[in-house]
């Protein structure tokens, strides 16, 4: 009796250990088959966090960036040089006021390891200080301590006068593509920059100040319908830098685009602009360069001293409609960059480097902001696409 109960011991121990060296080999296999493509929205394989938890989780997204890690620009010189950014937002996915029904919103349940407690971690921080080591803001918390104090949030390399494009800009039907994929995280305060890859570049926050033009339109595409603008701009056309906060990262003119064409003849139209007799209210707003071709606008940087020199690089977008409501719907949001004070425009077609075709008075060859001898080629329409899917 004493045997028979050994010996079925024996048969059993044998199959428990078949069994866990069975499932064993199965983990192993299955995590050799796991496609990391569907994570291309949130990972970027050259991204990285700087806080090294085992937590996989924790892991999953980074703000860490840089514009040379960015495939795909073609820039050879430094105007859109990025600053690392070493932590990462808080909160997951979730939607956002901006977004119709047409434009989707990743709702993953992505857990990051970026929290702020309620001290202002700039209140003793001397300007030398925070940007003698500097890092772009990892959250919306972060990005509204430093907006309360004059310091910026986003890169701070000012940007040339004309726009950086992506290689490979997707096209469609002949026409260039606009991203409609539109990731919020942080209760709609922070805006996910893809690039043309679908795969993130950069975070913008609701609450931080900007000056390069990349961020300054992906920014107004996700939050100028809400009425919102960068933290360091002011809606005046004259500023004083010494007098402000922001110091040289002060920008000024948010203020009303009419867009009329009879007035002033060398303008393109743009898409449904209420100064010729659309639904659409446009805004403007300067983008600081460090200088223009454009004649009658110097060649000097944006900042002189105390005073500004506005030169002509503006960027303008759809605000509001005739009724005062927000633009949120996809098709009505429109973002433009003139670099020659609004004889020719570009579109921003939602993704770091995602600049449309040109078009305007001096691309159809027309005499530079000249009433009599104008001939602006007419607004060129994309095609649309979610870069996420």
């Amino acid at each position: 009796m004493l045997l028979k109960r050994l010996a079925a011991f024996t048969v059993a121990l044998t199959l428990v250990v078949q069994l866990t060296a069975c499932r064993l080999n199965t983990s192993v296999d299955d995590s050799s088959r796991i496609d990391t493509s569907s994570l291309a929205v949130i990972t970027d394989d050259t991204l990285s966090s700087d806080k090294g938890e085992d937590n996989p989780k924790e892991n999953v997204s980074s703000d860490a960036y840089s514009s040379s890690l960015v495939e795909g620009i073609t820039d050879n010189s430094s105007e859109e040089t990025s600053n690392n950014d070493t932590a990462s937002s808080e909160n997951q996915y979730v939607d956002a006021p901006q977004q119709d029904n047409d434009q989707e919103t990743n709702k993953d349940n992505i857990v990051t390891g970026c929290s702020h407690g309620n001290e202002d971690p700039y209140l003793e921080v001397s300007k030398t200080e925070f940007y003698a080591d500097y890092k772009t803001a990892c959250c919306n918390t972060d990005a509204t301590y430093r907006s309360k104090h004059g310091l910026l949030s986003g890169n701070l390399e000012v940007p040339g006068q004309y726009a950086v494009e992506a290689q490979n800009r997707p096209m469609l039907n002949g026409k260039f593509v606009r991203n409609t994929s539109a990731v919020y995280l942080d209760n709609g305060n922070t805006y996910v920059v893809m690039g043309v890859d679908g795969r993130e570049v950069m975070r913008i926050h609701k609450a931080g100040g900007y000056i390069t033009l990349e961020e300054v339109a992906a920014y107004m595409y996700a939050f100028g319908g809400s009425g919102k603008i960068p933290a360091n701009y002011i809606s005046k056309k004259k500023g004083r830098p010494n007098s402000s906060i922001w110091g040289e990262y002060l920008r000024v003119n948010h203020s009303y685009f009419i867009g009329d064409i009879n007035k002033y003849p060398y303008e393109p139209e743009l898409p449904d602009i209420s100064g010729c007799g659309g639904s659409l209210r446009y805004y403007e707003m300067d983008i600081g360069t460090t200088g223009t071709s454009t004649p009658g606008y110097p060649p000097k940087p944006y900042i002189q001293g105390n005073s500004i020199e506005r030169g002509a690089a503006r960027l303008v977008y759809a605000h509001q409609d005739l009724n005062g409501n927000g633009v949120y719907e996809n098709n009505e949001v429109y973002v433009f960059y003139t670099h020659n004070h609004y004889n020719d425009f570009r579109e921003y077609l939602n993704y770091y480097g995602g600049w449309g075709e040109m078009f305007g008075n001096v691309t159809g060859g027309g005499e530079y902001s000249s009433k009599y001898n104008a001939n602006p080629t007419p607004y060129v329409p994309t095609e649309y696409a979610d870069f996420a899917q």
